[in-house]
């Protein structure tokens, strides 16, 4: 670069100079450049603004070639020629193109894609066009995540599809204030995880039970499948009984309570939250209690698998006063807004 500055000045400085003075400059380097030319080595090297000078006098001036004495004229045209194609490929280089899809976008695409593995490029695109999100189907198919297998629904949106036809029952003692036995018999649906029915009595029959399932699922509302344990009080009566309102009986295995994990967990948050913290003075008081209960269990109380929601929907205020209503004598709380 200093070597153009330089060049650039003295063909200024040049242009006040006389005739006689540019001719015995341009003889006094010419015999500089012989004397040079015996004693430097052979190749010469030259670097990037070196070759733009040559390349720009040989543009402006064709002439200047006889005057070349350590380069040879043919290295100059091929310097010019390869200037002419970094010249062209650069000019022709796309200025325009599809806009780039911004980062939040792909992983939106992405995660549709993994969430509804029955979705296609089409129905994606129709989802983020309804969302304001304007962009190509292509590019949509482009970011989706791939697939070597069918598109199947995992074994999670499985079961959640067949919840709401499924019921649990099961069993538990509760002692007195008088050291008796009251039973309690709870009936569950999957679907929301909420209380259908809550039955107690002293002498738990087939014929009892066969009554509870009758008054909690009735002839309309039936679940399909009832999943229960293998007590010996479920006698032929219920199994009759269920068949006849249409509902298959699926009884768990034998010491695996865990195939009736929803049940089960159900009546250990009754003791934890209820029956642990009073003394049950009857049977009319316990049934008291368990229906208290399963009021605030369907309506109120928040659960973690249903997001944190109810199992009978609550709607969330944002306006009002906080109030606060004791339940089951203050043992749990209903804050809402007034």
């Amino acid at each position: 670069m200093i070597d153009l500055v330089r060049l650039i000045v003295w063909t200024v400085v040049d242009l006040f100079r006389s005739w006689a003075a540019l001719e015995a400059e341009i003889l006094t380097l010419r015999q500089q450049i012989n004397v040079l030319r015996r004693t430097a080595p052979k190749r010469q090297t030259f670097s990037a603004i070196d070759r733009l000078i040559f390349v720009c006098l040989y543009r402006l001036l064709p002439g200047v070639r006889d005057a070349l004495a350590i380069v040879k004229p043919e290295t100059v045209v091929k310097w010019h020629r390869a200037g002419f194609r970094s010249y062209w490929r650069w000019k022709s280089k796309a200025r325009g193109g599809r806009p780039t899809v911004p980062l939040k976008i792909r992983k939106l695409i992405r995660e549709m894609s993994i969430a509804n593995p029955l979705w296609g490029a089409p129905r994606i695109h129709g989802e983020l066009l309804k969302l304001g999100i304007v962009i190509g189907q292509t590019s949509v198919a482009k970011y989706m995540v791939r697939r070597r297998d069918p598109p199947s629904q995992g074994w999670r949106t499985f079961i959640r599809n067949h919840a709401d036809g499924i019921a649990a029952m099961d069993m538990f003692v509760v002692p007195t204030i008088s050291f008796r036995l009251l039973y309690g018999m709870l009936i569950m649906g999957h679907g929301r995880r909420h209380i259908l029915w809550f039955g107690v009595t002293t002498h738990p029959t087939a014929e009892w039970i066969a009554n509870q399932v009758t008054e909690a699922c009735g002839w309309e509302q039936a679940p399909r499948c009832f999943i229960r344990d293998r007590d010996g009080a479920y006698g032929e009566i219920l199994i009759r009984r269920l068949r006849s309102i249409g509902i298959r009986d699926r009884p768990t295995s034998p010491r695996s309570p865990w195939q009736n994990g929803y049940a089960e967990r159900l009546i250990g948050s009754i003791r934890r939250e209820c029956l642990d913290h009073v003394i049950v003075f009857s049977e009319r008081h316990l049934r008291h209690l368990l229906l208290c209960y399963m009021n605030y269990y369907n309506a109120t109380r928040t659960h973690l698998s249903l997001e944190k929601d109810a199992p009978v929907s609550r709607a969330v205020d944002r306006a009002g006063y906080i109030l606060c209503r004791p339940i089951l004598g203050g043992l749990h709380h209903h804050y809402v807004r007034v």
